[in-house]
């Protein structure tokens, strides 16, 4: 299954995490310094690559792709950029970094851990694969569902200036445009312990700035234009096939009359049915196959929870942007300034803009 996992959120950036107090561990701290070390003593300007001749010519080309991305993303959609993604750093693996997800069973309350700044978040990133597990084992030994997941992207809110990432250029040309302005929008706006609102958000701006931009280029006919529609159009779809899922669930977890391991053996009826409405109804519908094999995945409130992230209420922002007649930087801007001046709830003040 292919699922384009744009961040592992602030949390996961070693930048920050040496700024956590003495409730994090202090060896979670050393390794995170000194994985995000290594990344930015391997920063080069992006520019001093494409002029290297020794850069083959497909690396070439994608670099120049993330320039024009980055340049999109400020002038036209007028998002914070700073210097992010003016450098690159090379890693040596395809993923940057492992992340972990916990919940209970028999509820969707995910299991938080609490950093400075970005407040409370429902998952942590590890840099050494063995770590994840370790610490998913003992999550797992205290009657928690567990889910690890890769990512290859990362923002620092704009702290630091984020340098691209080698394992950013294995993704085609709309991945590319989506992931790096999916980032710069958390450059942007971060609103602290509403994670699902800030994934969602950025994942929003992320396909529809990549529509925006690669329609501008070619015009409607255009094949990457085409594919930018097909993947919201997919993605639009799969978040409230999720929704549903997540509603079915809430039923059952909501139940007065159940105990905690009746609710449990329960769920798996509802996952049962999920799958063949995945593959009956849901499947027929999409465009593309980013989500071929969702039915086969690892279902569980840990998994959900982590992939909810980045589909809850995207209908809301797509119904925003309707209603800013389709105008996609006036619609950051409004919701920007909408969550900024809110002091509740964010999606109460998404549900104003545009009314």
């Amino acid at each position: 299954m292919k699922v384009r996992w744009k961040t592992a959120g602030a949390l996961t950036v070693a930048g920050l995490i040496a700024l956590v107090s003495w409730k994090c561990s202090p060896i979670y701290i050393i390794r995170g310094g000194i994985a995000e070390a290594k990344i930015l003593s391997r920063r080069r300007a992006i520019s001093d690559v494409v002029a290297d001749p020794r850069t083959d010519s497909l690396t070439r080309r994608k670099l120049d792709l993330v320039v024009q991305a980055r340049t999109h993303a400020d002038k036209v959609l007028h998002l914070r950029t700073g210097a992010s993604y003016t450098t690159y750093s090379w890693v040596d693996s395809d993923t940057l970094m492992m992340v972990l997800s916990a919940a209970r069973k028999d509820k969707f309350e995910a299991y938080t851990w609490w950093f400075p700044i970005v407040g409370r978040v429902p998952y942590k990133g590890f840099f050494n694969f063995d770590n994840a597990t370790r610490e998913a084992q003992k999550l797992d030994a205290k009657g928690y569902d567990t889910y690890i997941r890769p990512t290859s992207a990362f923002s620092t809110l704009g702290w630091f200036n984020d340098p691209l990432l080698s394992t950013l250029l294995r993704y085609d040309d709309v991945d590319i445009v989506s992931t790096v302005t999916h980032e710069l929008l958390h450059n942007t706006v971060f609103v602290p312990s509403q994670i699902s609102f800030n994934e969602t958000f950025a994942e929003f701006v992320g396909n529809r700035g990549a529509i925006l931009f690669f329609c501008a280029r070619e015009g409607l006919a255009g094949p990457k234009c085409k594919l930018a529609k097909s993947r919201w159009h997919d993605t639009l779809l799969f978040g409230a096939h999720l929704q549903s899922l997540v509603n079915g669930l809430e039923q059952v977890y909501n139940r007065a009359d159940l105990t905690s391991a009746q609710k449990i053996a329960e769920r798996e009826k509802v996952f049962d049915a999920s799958r063949q409405r995945f593959i009956k109804e849901v499947i027929p519908q999409f465009q593309t196959r980013d989500y071929a094999g969702f039915e086969r995945a690892t279902l569980n409130n840990a998994s959900l929870i982590s992939r909810r992230l980045y589909y809850d209420h995207l209908d809301a922002f797509e119904a925003a942007c309707n209603r800013m007649h389709d105008d996609l930087p006036a619609t950051i801007a409004a919701i920007t300034a909408a969550v900024k001046d809110h002091s509740g709830e964010p999606y109460s003040a998404l549900a104003k803009v545009g009314a």
